[in-house]
C-alpha cells in the first residue's frame, strides 16, 4: 500500500526558508517511473499545484508562483522527496502535501493534473509570519 507521510512544516519570518519531506512507501523510486507533486491549500482557497517531478515523462514543474523560490529533489536512499522553499511570504501560507499516482503520469510540462494523483499525505501547515 502506497503511504505519504509529509513533514518539515513550520513557522517562518518572511524572507526565510523551509524543507518539506515527503518519505514515500509502497514502492521504490530509484526502481520506479512516478509522478509526486507537491501542492498547497490556503484557508478559504482551492487547492493548487505547488512543483511535481515527473519521471516517467521527464518532467519537473513549477508554478510560476515558486519558480526561483523552490526546487524538488530526491533522495533515493531515503526514498524521499523534497520540496525546498526560499524567501517565503505571507501568501505562502497554507497546508503543504505531497501525493503520487498509480500510472506513473501526472506531473507535465504544464502542471500537475489532480485528477491523477490517487495517493495524498496528510499535509504539513507552513505559516508566513513576523
Amino acid at each position: 500500500q502506497v503511504q505519504l507521510v509529509e513533514s518539515g512544516g513550520g513557522l517562518v519570518q518572511p524572507g526565510g526558508s523551509l524543507r518539506l519531506s515527503c518519505v514515500v512507501s509502497g514502492y521504490t523510486l530509484d526502481l520506479a517511473y512516478y509522478s509526486i507533486g507537491w501542492f498547497r491549500q490556503a484557508p478559504g482557497k482551492g487547492r493548487e499545484g505547488v512543483a511535481c517531478i515527473g519521471v516517467k515523462a521527464g518532467n519537473t514543474y513549477y508554478a510560476d508562483s515558486m519558480k526561483g523560490r523552490s526546487t524538488i529533489s530526491v533522495d533515493n536512499a531515503k526514498n524521499t522527496v523534497y520540496l525546498q522553499l526560499n524567501n517565503l511570504q505571507s501568501e505562502d501560507t497554507a497546508v503543504y502535501s505531497c501525493a503520487t499516482t498509480d500510472s506513473g503520469y501526472g506531473c507535465y510540462a504544464r502542471g500537475s493534473r489532480q485528477s491523477d494523483y490517487d495517493y495524498w499525505g496528510q499535509g504539513t501547515q507552513v505559516t508566513v509570519s513576523p
